[in-house]
């Protein structure tokens, strides 16, 4: 439930607390194995923090009414977590609540982390930010500073709550495939690999935000993208994701031709010795553009 998607932005503008019922309800009946509750704006729909503590009081029962599935708060405010959270009745949840998320650009971490632990929930991390040699954070450039971003988190929510890895969801980002010349694709799954290898973080899940991948491509050809970039994704370690139910988000399977051809784009997208990643990203957008000449049966 996000505002970048019509139903749900359309039941925000209008406050419709039945409108949330029915979204709820129709994508725990299509498989959802947690709802993710986004009340921020778009490009196009400016929505202030003020309005979103307004309306939790009564969205969060009405959706609770609706199903008993777990919630996944998303926002960066803890202001917009407590409130949350003081509506959400944990007894009603066949699950644990979701806090999404905590990253090296958020300003309480430890009051997020005291949250996640006073309310049994699990945490999701973004580990396409990390910490720079100043004490700031920047974008990870590597797959190494997705894991160190995660060992950091991991380390720093079991000391102060004791959680096992199993209770964190770590997300090394994903670049929208239409205008990635930057390796960001390729840094993703590269990353869940890294992750999956790294003997510290044995039992952490992995997660991306799905529908990032295809922003930006054809309409017709952005659901099969999606299931072709998520056939690679789980080879490479994936076990979650933030994805739409209502499209159909089965992977393809391994051998199918869009899977190949994505495969080939991607492999476009790596630098040879004698090249800069500029160059390497412009021919994979080159490659890229090329699938949007061939026909895609819908998925």
């Amino acid at each position: 439930m996000n505002n970048s998607y019509g139903r749900a932005r359309r039941s925000w503008k209008n406050r419709d607390l039945e409108g949330y019922r029915e979204l709820a309800a129709l994508q725990a009946g299509l498989g959802a194995s947690f709802l993710t509750l986004n009340l921020d704006g778009t490009k196009t729909l400016a929505v202030s923090l003020e309005e979103m503590l307004e309306f939790l009081p009564k969205v969060i029962p009405a959706i609770q009414e609706a199903t008993s599935l777990p919630l996944s708060f998303d926002n960066p405010d803890i202001a917009f977590h407590r409130e949350a959270l003081r509506h959400f009745d944990l007894s009603g949840c066949e699950g644990r609540p979701i806090l999404n998320s905590l990253a090296a650009s958020r300003h309480d971490i430890d009051g997020m982390i005291e949250l996640a632990a006073k309310y049994d929930m699990d945490i999701i991390v973004m580990a396409s930010e990390c910490y720079d040699e100043k004490g700031g954070h920047r974008a990870a450039r590597s797959p190494e500073d997705v894991r160190d971003t995660a060992l950091y988190f991991v380390e720093l929510v079991r000391r102060e709550t004791g959680f096992s890895n199993d209770r964190l969801i770590v997300d090394p980002g994903l670049s929208p495939i239409a205008s990635d010349t930057a390796g960001g694709v390729n840094l993703c799954l590269d990353a869940l690999r890294t992750l999956r290898e790294c003997p510290e973080l044995e039992g952490i899940h992995l997660s991306v935000g799905l529908s990032n991948f295809s922003i930006g491509s054809p309409g017709p050809l952005r659901i099969p993208l999606e299931r072709a970039f998520l056939r690679l994704a789980l080879d490479a370690g994936l076990d979650y994701a933030l994805a739409n139910p209502e499209k159909n988000t089965l992977p393809l399977p391994g051998d199918d031709p869009l899977v190949t051809k994505l495969l080939n784009v991607l492999v476009e997208g790596r630098p040879a010795s004698d090249e800069d990643m500029e160059e390497a990203g412009y021919r994979q957008l080159d490659a890229f553009m090329e699938l949007w000449k061939e026909p895609v049966n819908p998925a």
